[in-house]
């Protein structure tokens, strides 16, 4: 193939003007829109007591003391698989979805699609619908054209603000953030999130659109793996529709080739050209076939969510088969299965889990410690966990087969106290008398354990003693 030839690996943006639609499916997007939004906005103003000691932000990403907390649930860093969990199902649920319905998240639930759409809203609202946005793009530049483009894009940069500024609110304590950033007192790191967010927001939702969905996201590319014939995603009953033409024309095909269902499409793709990577099954153009289907007495649903194992049934003039048919299906239940496996894993470490823990590091360097009585000592460096919001006192302890001393440092009785909500590094020495197996022996198993003195949570660590015989 000669270089004049070649295909372009990308193709020049060509502006898109969506028409304003009504119907069943934009009501359902706006509603998602609306909580979506609403969650994002206002869930780090929520406040949960947790106690005087610890933060009353019900959702927060405490960087700075290695937390996160989700209401009454606390993650610490070494309880990350909660994390990994949550992103397991995440992903398990992705597959679900488009495994039974295409591209539904892409569709309604997007970040990009959700502020999007929440641009075009701004974008209608001050320069109008569909054909004058048109006639605004192809006028000169005359002082019209920068009032509205100009009004148009303040709104949308006070959008961008705020989600840039919502963002940062996960990250601390969101009034106190708030009144910082009014009064130049934050963090360059709150003032530099917030100006990147602002840029990608104002970019990606008033101008590049439809241009993230097709060159920037993997998922398009992805999800031909994820469906298959029984996929119920957007399509077009061409045996239905062709011969397209005119009312007047005589044809025998529904379709009267309006273009109703392109001028809504928010990625300006033809779905009477069959599936394509751009579609994103918003069914928009549902909406708006069966608005034309309804004034030229037709019946509804020449666009419609469809599968193409149905396409033979349909086109022998049979229904379609039951939804439920093509969403309970192998596949699905199999995604629900390992979805719901992931879920409840998750849900019984959640309850099974102590309050508090340990973790124990031997100290190597010696490996062991003779006394001037022969007795040998090993040291380790132990850190306890308190992981309630509240001061308590732990006692140390170990059990072993063979008879070892414990002692901790600088604490009486072995009982240390920790203060709420936080960890405490302690040294702990175990000793074995000369006449002791323990002392002389290679190596002995023992097991630490921490105990509360005031309660029953309890949590133990196995590791060894070095004896004389280590040498």
């Amino acid at each position: 193939m000669s270089s004049q030839d070649s295909q372009p690996l990308y193709a020049p943006q060509e502006p898109i003007f969506p028409r304003r639609v009504s119907g069943k499916f934009r009501q359902l997007k706006w509603w998602i829109m609306a909580i979506t939004l609403g969650i994002y906005y206002l869930t780090p103003w929520i406040r949960w007591d947790r106690g005087p000691s610890l933060p009353d932000q019900a959702v927060l990403i405490d960087m700075a003391n290695r937390r996160f907390y989700f209401f009454w649930i606390e993650i610490w860093p070494h309880e990350f698989y909660f994390v990994a969990g949550l992103l397991i199902m995440a992903g398990l649920g992705l597959f679900l979805f488009t495994s039974a319905l295409g591209r539904v998240w892409c569709g309604y639930t997007c970040p990009q699609t959700v502020w999007t759409d929440l641009f075009i809203l701004v974008e209608r609202w001050i320069e109008g619908d569909r054909n004058a946005r048109v006639r605004l793009w192809k006028a000169k530049w005359d002082l019209h054209k920068w009032r509205l483009r100009l009004t148009k894009w303040s709104v949308w940069l006070l959008i961008a603000v705020a989600t840039g500024g919502a963002w940062v609110f996960y990250f601390a304590d969101a009034p106190t953030l708030a009144r910082d950033l009014a009064t130049f007192d934050a963090h360059p790191v709150a003032y530099s999130t917030i100006a990147i967010l602002t840029a990608t927001t104002f970019i990606f939702g008033g101008f590049m659109r439809e241009q993230v969905c097709i060159y920037m996201c993997p998922w398009p590319r992805i999800q031909g793996a994820m469906m298959d014939d029984e996929t119920l995603t957007v399509g077009y009953r061409e045996w239905r529709g062709e011969p397209r033409g005119k009312k007047h024309e005589n044809t025998t095909g529904d379709c009267i080739d309006c273009m109703a269902c392109v001028n809504v499409c928010p990625m300006g793709i033809d779905i009477r050209d069959g599936q394509q990577l751009e579609c994103i099954t918003c069914a928009l153009c549902i909406d708006a076939c069966d608005e034309v289907m309804e004034k030229i007495g037709k019946p509804r649903g020449l666009i419609d969510y469809l599968a193409l194992s149905d396409e033979p049934r349909e086109r022998a003039g049979e229904p379609p088969r039951p939804i439920w048919q093509h969403v309970f299906r192998l596949r699905t239940m199999i995604y629900t299965a390992l979805w719901a496996a992931v879920g409840l894993g998750l849900v019984f470490a959640l309850f099974i889990r102590s309050d508090i823990d340990m973790t124990v590091e031997p100290v190597r360097n010696p490996t062991y410690i003779t006394l001037a009585d022969g007795t040998v000592r090993n040291v380790y460096n132990m850190r306890l966990r308190n992981m309630v919001g509240e001061e308590r006192d732990f006692r140390l302890s170990l059990t072993s087969e063979e008879i070892l001393r414990i002692d901790v440092e600088g604490a009486e009785g072995n009982i240390i106290t920790v203060a709420p909500d936080s960890t405490t590094q302690v040294r702990v020495y175990v000793s074995a008398r000369p006449q002791d197996p323990a002392s002389s022996a290679d190596r002995t198993d023992l097991r630490f354990w921490v105990e509360d003195v005031n309660g029953d949570s309890r949590a133990s660590r196995d590791s060894v003693f070095n004896g004389k015989a280590d040498q």
